[in-house]
């Protein structure tokens, strides 16, 4: 899994919405050490090249920029009609999360 430091920031913002945190029943605590959790365990990647704008939405363009850089194996969203793109501009294949469980059961 990889991280940047955008992709947390941007985590963060979202999970702690007042909204996403009643529906969640968590506290911002809470968001937050989950989020260190995967932060510990993700491989930081260092943005040294953007691409913006990329995708439809702007707030994407940091995943793409974070599995470039990393040179991700894959990315796995359930949004994969808006990262169509990636994969034709840089090999990235777009998976979808039950896609990304079954590949990872096979490579066992």
């Amino acid at each position: 899994m990889l991280i940047s430091v955008p992709l947390v920031i941007e985590h963060q913002a979202v999970m702690c919405r007042s909204e996403h945190l009643t529906a969640a029943r968590l506290s911002e605590a809470d968001v937050t050490a989950v989020l260190d959790a995967v932060a510990a365990s993700a491989e930081a990647v260092r943005l040294a090249f953007l691409w913006r704008p990329f995708v439809r939405d702007p707030d994407d363009d940091m995943v793409v920029e974070t599995v470039v850089n990393g040179n991700a194996d894959g990315l796995v969203t359930f949004n994969r009609r808006d990262f169509a793109g990636v994969t034709d501009t840089f090999g990235i294949p777009i998976l979808s999360p039950a896609a990304a469980v079954q590949l990872m059961e096979k490579t066992r």
